[in-house]
Parts: C-alpha cells; structure tokens; sequence
C-alpha cells in the first residue's frame, strides 16, 4: 500500500470510529437506558395535561432533519465542484478520489459528528434527570388517591402506574431536556451556518437568508408544538434548542471548515495535508494528496 493511500485509509477509518464511539452509546440508551425514577407532589398541575399525539412526529423529525441538510450540502457541493477550476486531488489505492466525492465525505462527516454528539449529550441529560412529562398522570395513573388529605403536600416517590405499555412509561420519565428541540436546532442552525458559507448566488441577495429563515423557523416550529402537544414543559424546550444551537455553532466554528480562507493555486501546490506526499498536477494548480 502506498502512503498516500495508507494516509487517507488512517484518516477515514479515524474519522469512522470517533463517530461510532459517540453514535454507539446512543444505541444503548435506547434499547436498554432506565431514566431515574423521580417522585411528583399530587396537586402538581403542571403534570396533569392529557395525553396527545405527536404534531411531528418522530419519524417525520429524522427524516426532514437528515434529508433537508444532507440534500441542501450535495447540491452546493456540486455546484461548487462545477464551478471551481482549481481541485484538490486525492488518490486511494492508485485511484483517484473525485473531488466532490472527498469534499461531501468531509462536509456530511462534520455535520454528523456534531449531530451525535448533540444527540448523545440530549441523551445523557434526559436519562440522568429523569424529569416527568406534563402528561405524567394521564399516562401512569398512579396507584395513589390524590384526594386523601395525606397525600396533599407529600412527595410521593413509591408508586405503581396503572398503565402497563412499558414504552409510555419509560418515555413518559423523558422530558427534560426535549430531544425535538436539539436535534431540530442543531441540524437547522447548522444548515443555516453552511448556507452562509457556502452558497453564493449572484441572482438574488435575499433568497440565501430566505432560506436561512425558512430552516429557523422549522426548528422553531418543532420546538413549539412540543409546548401546545404536552410533551414538554417550556424550559424542557428552551434548554433542548439552546443546547442543540450551541452544539451546531461550536461544530461549525470549530471542527468544520467552512470558514477557512480560500486558498490560491500557489497555496494548493505547496501546503502539505499532513503528512500525506503532495504532487502538483501539470497546470501547476491541482494537487495529488
């Protein structure tokens, strides 16, 4: 194996098992993590709102939080790639890489790290908490006579729920902080951020923070319904966007490149990528690293 190729294959198998060692432990919240399990007071009216359904839905969360970023970075990237008369050239076992291929590889690479790492410290605040949802009694139905005068002013911490669909139960233990609020505005502020930097369009002035508006008022949007659906209360919410904002902005700011200076031909000829062995291409601009 050449050094090129040992380098590239170094760097991508890293970049990989950083990315399964925050994404994995995701996993195991999920199928075995048990929230702590918290008391509640009987004449806390904040956890008694009735059950509703989801205005969005899980599914309907991950699938336009993947899609709308992930479809948003290959078309800029494309158009960039066109665009550009000067790439960077990467070989991997004698062949070479195409160059929107390795910039989309790096773009969604970044991207989704920071989008684990949101996700997994959602994940350590909630199971750590523990915090019940407004609609806690109508999905437990405590065992308890809340009506009896010793259980007025008492914190009631053994307790049975009637219901016995153990998924509500466990979820119903999970909402602190919302998990629709920082993964929507983590992959919406992130967007926003990549739309600054990388789409450039002399047709129009406005239509890039059309758009930045339009992804802000997605996540907005989600953040909200969790307030009018009963599945957080409003500082579950609050602290799930704040969090969810700061992960997407400290990704941007400092893992990603997107607001790296340009670089002119010279430049891309003579910097070094590491320790990867560099060659300029006849025009004297691409490079072979």
């Amino acid at each position: 194996m050449d050094r090129e190729s040992k380098y590239i294959l170094r760097k991508i198998v890293i970049d990989i098992l950083c990315l399964f060692i925050v994404g994995f432990p995701i996993l195991l919240f999920f199928l075995f993590g048990q929230p702590y399990k918290r008391g509640f007071y009987c004449d806390d009216e904040s956890l008694r709102h009735p059950y509703k359904d989801s205005t969005i839905s899980s599914a309907v969360l991950y699938v336009v939080g993947f899609f709308v970023p992930l479809s948003s970075m290959l078309l800029i990237e494309f158009v960039h790639y066109r665009n550009t008369n000067s790439h960077i050239t990467r070989t991997l076992f004698g062949r070479n890489i195409h160059p929107w291929v390795w910039n989309c590889y790096k773009v969604i690479g970044v991207f989704g790290f920071g989008m684990a790492c949101s996700q997994l410290t959602t994940d350590i605040a909630k199971y750590t908490v523990g915090r019940l949802r407004p609609h806690f009694f109508a999905v437990c139905v405590p065992d308890v006579d809340c009506s009896k005068e010793e259980f007025k002013y008492r914190y009631i911490e053994n307790f049975k729920c009637r219901n016995t669909d153990k998924h509500r139960l466990k979820d119903m233990r999970l909402s602190f902080p919302s998990g629709h609020s920082s993964f929507s505005a983590y992959t919406m502020i992130y967007l926003v951020i990549y739309l600054q930097a990388r789409f450039v369009w002399q047709g129009s002035k406005l239509l890039r923070h059309f758009l930045q508006y339009l992804c802000f008022m997605m996540a907005m949007g989600t953040a909200l319904s969790r307030i009018s659906d009963y599945k957080h209360h409003w500082s579950d919410v609050l602290v799930g966007a704040l969090q969810g904002a700061l992960v997407a902005v400290l990704v941007a700011a400092f893992v990603s490149d997107l607001f790296s200076a340009p670089r002119s031909g010279l430049e891309a000829v003579t910097e070094t990528d590491g320790d990867a062995p560099c060659q300029a291409g006849s025009s004297g601009i691409n490079k072979i690293c």
